[in-house]
C-alpha cells in the first residue's frame, strides 16, 4: 500500500470490481483512449487477470482511493519491463480537476524509482491535456514516437 497526503494506493484484487464498476461505466472516461465501459463480471475478469499478472513483465496495479473517507476515485497502473515502467492513471469524472491522478501517480513513480526502474514511460493520445498535466508533473516529456496512434512521453534518460 502507498500513501500520499489525500490518496491510498491499494494493490488491486478481483474483489475490486464491484466498487470499482460504478465509477468506470461513464463513456466519457473513454473519449480519449477509446473501448467501452465494462459491465461487472467483464470487469472483475479483467482485475483477476490484472492481479496475476504476467511471466515476462511485472503488471502493478492500484486503487486509488481518498484518504478521508475510504471512497475510491480511480486506478493507477505500470507495467515493468526490464527497467522501463509504462504508467497509466484513470480518474473516475466526478473525481477529475482534484489532482488526483498526479497525486497517486507521483507516489507509484516514487516507489517505482525506489524498486530500480530507470525510465518512466506514458503513451497519451494527442490533445488529452489532463493527462499531458500529469506527465509533466510527473517529468516525463512529449517524445517524437506515436504508439498505436499515442504520444510517447519518456522521464530524463528515456
Amino acid at each position: 500500500m502507498l500513501t500520499t497526503a489525500r490518496t491510498t494506493l491499494e494493490p488491486l484484487t478481483a474483489d475490486h470490481a464491484e466498487e470499482m464498476a460504478p465509477l468506470l461505466d461513464d463513456p466519457a472516461l473513454y473519449a480519449f483512449t477509446g473501448g467501452r465501459p465494462l459491465g461487472l463480471d467483464e470487469l472483475r475478469r479483467r482485475y483477476e487477470r490484472l492481479a496475476r499478472g504476467h511471466s515476462s513483465e511485472r503488471w502493478l496495479n492500484w486503487i486509488v482511493r481518498r484518504q478521508a473517507s475510504g471512497e475510491p476515485v480511480g486506478t493507477v497502473q505500470a507495467t515493468v519491463r526490464g527497467g522501463v515502467a509504462e504508467l497509466a492513471w484513470v480518474i473516475a469524472v466526478p473525481y477529475q480537476g482534484h489532482g488526483y491522478a498526479t497525486e497517486a501517480a507521483a507516489a507509484m513513480a516514487v516507489w517505482l524509482r525506489e524498486q530500480g526502474v530507470a525510465v518512466l514511460a506514458a503513451n497519451i493520445a494527442p490533445g488529452h491535456e489532463a493527462s499531458a498535466r500529469v506527465a509533466r508533473a510527473l517529468g516525463l516529456a512529449p517524445s517524437d514516437e506515436l504508439v498505436e496512434g499515442e504520444v510517447r512521453w519518456l522521464s530524463a534518460g528515456g
